[in-house]
């Protein structure tokens, strides 16, 4: 038997995940993940469905073409997938700019494209294409599609997106908000909207993504309409290791008062900082949960900060909606199991509205549809993101006749 499926690459700059997936299908086939490429440490393991893991043979120092030829190969010895033909390619692409609002086949220009957004994304944009450069050499005559964060927020008018310096500055070096989580955004809007029996494009949405990386948006009749992140993923909300809003004359503060580099600045904001740098304990939120509960002062003021950063980017976030919102939406890992943080943001939201149920709150709303608001007010709701699926859905659309 063959099985025609969409293969989803997520390629950072030493690692590549994977899904497989059918066509309509949202739970994935497959997944699997190869970590320290190019390193002799380099190691992954791949999962048929909810079966055990599974180890990737991967070459030592072995490059990202090599580390998807190893998985492909480790699920191709699977016997439920040693006919699995790949019928298309979706590229998770972190920084779209401003000349991608929507995915694209891949061709040799939008390659270069990426490459030359660089600057404004350092991490991600290299990575990105080698992801790219490595599945056009596995699969020459398979389409590929690339999928970008950033395109969902390309609806954002310019009094939104535009900062407060010089016009030449934004001309030349593209300076300006961009927004990133675009797929989870969208992906969850669709399905909150589905599950509560809204038309999209007739609705006002706050959808809050809250994982290591943390950003919110507002979402009215389907479109972004504003979001926290900005010209990087540094801007907007408190995340597991990033900073968030900050002065921006912190840099020179540091520089002067500290003794610090600009890069050692840079790094510290973005590696040092948010829950990691309040609690002085761990980015990872089980962990602060439990301090908390035992009342580390330092945890429990992490946590606190969090969760009212959250809740003041909701409520100024609710301005470009042009009214109140018809639902909250939390996903990502935080978002989706953390009683603690939905149950804390919705009362500093009070003045909107909303109300907790605690029952539902702490069951994620299990029997409610993911709601876990009480129906005396606008409705809060957990909904799952996911982001593999929602690009394999758009690569379907666009890759596939």
């Amino acid at each position: 038997m063959s099985f025609m499926l969409i293969l989803v690459i997520n390629c950072g700059s030493s690692s590549v995940k994977l899904a497989l997936f059918h066509h309509d299908d949202p739970n994935p086939v497959a997944t699997g993940m190869v970590d320290c490429i190019g390193t002799d440490s380099i190691s992954g393991s791949y999962r048929i469905g909810h079966e055990p893991s599974k180890e990737i043979h991967c070459p030592a120092n072995g490059d990202h073409a090599e580390a998807l030829d190893a998985a492909l190969t480790g699920l191709r010895s699977e016997p439920a997938l040693n006919n699995l033909t790949v019928t298309a390619v979706g590229h998770r692409i972190v920084h779209g700019g401003q000349k991608f609002s929507a995915p694209v086949l891949v061709d040799a220009e939008t390659l270069a494209a990426i490459r030359e957004l660089a600057p404004l994304a350092p991490v991600h944009a290299v990575p990105n294409a080698l992801g790219i450069e490595a599945a056009i050499r596995l699969f020459p005559e398979v389409p590929q599609v690339a999928v970008f964060d950033t395109a969902f927020h390309q609806t954002i008018e310019p009094q939104v997106y535009r900062y407060a310096i010089p016009e030449e500055l934004y001309r030349k070096h593209r300076i300006r908000r961009y927004g990133f989580h675009g797929t989870s955004h969208a992906y969850v809007a669709g399905e909150a909207a589905r599950r509560l029996n809204l038309e999209l494009n007739n609705c006002r949405l706050l959808s809050a993504h809250l994982g290591n990386g943390c950003s919110a948006t507002a979402i009215l009749n389907g479109e972004s309409v504003d979001t926290s992140m900005g010209l990087t993923p540094l801007e907007g909300l408190v995340m597991g290791t990033r900073s968030g809003n900050v002065d921006p004359n912190l840099h020179n503060y540091l520089a002067k008062e500290a003794g610090l580099k600009l890069e050692e600045i840079t790094d510290l904001l973005n590696r040092k900082s948010g829950l990691t740098g309040l609690s002085g304990i761990s980015n990872d939120f089980r962990v602060l949960t439990q301090k908390f509960n035992e009342g580390n002062q330092a945890a429990q003021l992490a946590i606190e900060v969090f969760c009212f950063r959250l809740a003041r980017e909701l409520a100024g976030l609710t301005v470009a909606l042009k009214g109140m919102p018809d639902a909250l939406i939390f996903t990502g890992g935080i978002g989706e199991n953390s009683p603690l943080v939905r149950a804390k943001t919705i009362t500093h939201l009070a003045a909107f509205g909303f109300q907790l149920d605690p029952d539902k709150n702490e069951t994620a709303g299990s029997n409610s549809m993911g709601i876990v608001s009480s129906p005396h007010g606008p409705t809060a709701i957990v909904v799952p993101t996911n982001e593999e699926f929602a690009i394999a859905r758009a690569t379907i659309a666009l890759g596939l006749p």
